[in-house]
Order: structure tokens, then C-alpha cells, then sequence
């Protein structure tokens, strides 16, 4: 695996460095961590959904959290009583707990969550602030001085 050093980067950007950072994070390995399996779909223009394979659990042991851009994922299966007196031929159906981070760009909001037929889906959007949508500006000619400087456009 290669490594990128984004050290020249941080001697001519300012403010970036929150981004590298999380360059930094992706490029590492999740120790091998493939449970449970999961897609990430675009809906939309702004809408994404984070599909996944949760079967055996259900909403009650499943808990999601967003905070600072950072969406966790985890599945906690309680012990119960028949699972020990039960002896597996083959145990091919995994129960065990989990726990899944996914980092959000900024104004990723997370809209909601269901769970369907075994599959948890995570409602995403990204939502652009009005200050950072684009702006017309308007030119003032001499003859037009009092036409409005700026002029929002529905994005």
C-alpha cells in the first residue's frame, strides 16, 4: 500500500488541514472489518442512502449516531437464554455485535432511518447553505446606479 505525504501541501493551503487528515483516514485499512456487508447509493442530486445487511437484528439493538460529521453504525446483540442451550451443526447466519463509521463531508445531514426485510437504510443530504450557494451579481451601468448590487439565484 502506498503512502502520500501531504506534508507540502500543508506549507501552501490554509485550513485544509481537517482534509488531509481525513485522506489520511480513508487510506487506512479497517483492519479487515467486512461485517456487515453495506452499499452506498446516490439517490440524487443532494440525496445519498447507506444501505445495510442487518439480519437478526432489530430496531432495538440497533443505534445510530451523527455527530462531527462522523455517522456511527452499531449493532448490539443481547444474549438470550436459547442461544446457549442451542448446539450449532453449522453456524453460517453471523449475530454478533458491530459497530460502523462513515465520515460525512460538511452539510451531509443524516434524514432518517428504516429498517425493511433485514436491511437498515440511512437517509443522507446534503444541504448548501444560502450563504454558500451561487450569487448573480448585477453590473451597474451609469444610467442604472440605484439597480441592485446582488441578486440571489434559486439554486
Amino acid at each position: 500500500m502506498r503512502h502520500v505525504d501531504f506534508a507540502p501541501l500543508y506549507r501552501s493551503t490554509v485550513g485544509f488541514d481537517r482534509l488531509f487528515s481525513m485522506l489520511d483516514n480513508v487510506s487506512a485499512p479497517e483492519n479487515g472489518q467486512t461485517y456487515p456487508p453495506y452499499n452506498i447509493e446516490r439517490t440524487g442530486e443532494n440525496d445519498y442512502r447507506i444501505t445495510m445487511a442487518v439480519a437478526g437484528f432489530g430496531e432495538a439493538e440497533l443505534f445510530i449516531e451523527s455527530r462531527e460529521n462522523v455517522l456511527t453504525v452499531k449493532g448490539e446483540k443481547a444474549d438470550s437464554e436459547t442461544e446457549t442451550s442451542v448446539e450449532y451443526l453449522h453456524r453460517g447466519i453471523a449475530g454478533r455485535s458491530f459497530e460502523r463509521r462513515f465520515q460525512l463531508a460538511d452539510h451531509v445531514e443524516v434524514r432518517g432511518a428504516s429498517l425493511k426485510n433485514g436491511l437498515l437504510y440511512v437517509e443522507l443530504q446534503r444541504v448548501i447553505p444560502e450563504a454558500m450557494k451561487p450569487r448573480k451579481i448585477e453590473i451597474a451601468t451609469a444610467g442604472n446606479s440605484n439597480a441592485k448590487a446582488i441578486e440571489t439565484e434559486a439554486a
